[in-house]
């Protein structure tokens, strides 16, 4: 079959699927030759569908990425904003890095190490923590002692001591051993005992829950910056590279 037949034969396909059941439809016969080319040509140049594969998966990226800048434009001030989350680095940076973490995930504790040596290295990097407690009832726990940790410690310089010292621990975190590092940093123990039963603790995470949920986020870490939702542990230099983009404004610069 020559070059000119191949998109007839796609169009046959198409066509096969397209047409409504009336009395145009192809009779029997007509089906089944059309669909026997078909088959023939894809059998003799299965490179067709790797190609319909790659357009697809083109398209689908493209969607997702389209989604993706809307879910942010729609909740940029929660995102970016919000007065409920942990600011560190550069408060009036000019781009900002949305990070969604669990105490318990492993990946986590790499991606911290990831996210310290960004704002060591780049002075006008804002970045944003969110508690995203997915992975067991610990997390939860762990997530609501530092949401309480928050409150009293607006400067967030005692919330990453404890942030540090809880996600870079060894064994499970849960609320004796999140309370344990509260301690540990200096932080007043009655009040975050009674800030823990307060509804800016459940408010928090029910809001970080509900954007995770708008960007398409299933697991930690996962990332906001400029226009891009990152899913998983991606290393540094990719986090740098995505920074930068978001920076100069375009998908490469």
């Amino acid at each position: 079959m020559n070059r000119l037949a191949r998109p007839l034969v796609l169009a046959a396909a198409l066509a096969l699927s397209a047409v409504p059941a009336s009395a145009q439809d192809f009779s029997t016969a007509q089906r089944g030759e059309i669909e026997k080319i078909i088959k023939e040509y894809l059998l003799k140049h299965p490179e067709v569908l790797q190609e319909a594969m790659g357009e697809l998966e083109k398209k689908q990226q493209l969607a997702e990425t389209e989604k993706a800048r809307s879910a942010i434009k729609n909740h940029s001030d929660a995102l970016f904003n919000s007065p409920r989350q942990v600011v560190l680095g550069n408060k009036d940076g000019d781009v900002t890095f949305v990070e969604f973490f669990d105490y318990n995930c492993g990946y986590c504790k790499r991606a911290m190490a990831d996210m310290m040596e960004l704002m060591k290295a780049d002075p006008k990097l804002k970045i944003v923590l969110k508690e995203f407690p997915v992975l067991s009832a610990g997390s939860v726990e762990a997530a609501q002692v530092g949401v309480a940790v928050r409150m009293q410690d607006p400067t967030g310089k005692k919330y990453l001591d404890f942030h540090q010292k809880l996600l870079g621990g060894r064994g499970a975190a849960d609320k004796a051993r999140a309370m344990a590092v509260a301690k540990e940093v200096g932080l007043d123990m009655a009040k975050l005992e009674k800030d823990l039963g307060s509804a800016e603790v459940r408010n928090t995470l029910e809001e970080n829950f509900k954007l995770a949920e708008a960007m398409g986020m299933n697991g930690t870490p996962s990332y906001v910056i400029g226009k891009q939702v990152v899913i998983g542990a991606v290393g540094v230099e990719s986090l740098r590279e995505k920074i930068s983009n978001a920076r100069c404004g375009k998908a490469t610069c």
